[in-house]
């Protein structure tokens, strides 16, 4: 079974905390505003702007600006890439999990 372990199929884009729970998140939401990501995941605004902006980066969120009643609104989606990335970051952690 430890011959089955490959480390190199973590995505590490996505293995971080807060971009774990971005994805984890919108996998189930379907799309969420900053704010509620924010509470959600108990992070601060910098924080959370500075990993969407990687998952962004990487093509794996989808980010919508516009605004709701004169106020801004940040909207962010999975995108069928990061669906599919998300999808090989769960078997790959099953996989790991199941040598031990």
């Amino acid at each position: 079974m430890a011959d089955d372990f490959d480390i190199g199929k973590i995505d590490e884009v996505i293995h971080g905390r807060v971009r774990l729970g971005v994805m984890a998140y919108l996998m189930a939401a379907g799309v969420a505003d900053f704010n509620t990501l924010k509470a959600k995941l108990e992070t601060t605004d910098g924080t959370l702007s500075v990993h969407l902006r990687k998952l962004e980066d990487a093509g794996y969120v989808a980010i919508e600006k516009s605004f709701r009643n004169r106020k801004p609104l940040t909207e962010a989606r999975l995108t069928p890439k990061g669906e599919k990335a998300f999808r090989h970051y769960l078997d790959a952690i099953g996989k790991l999990a199941g040598l031990l």
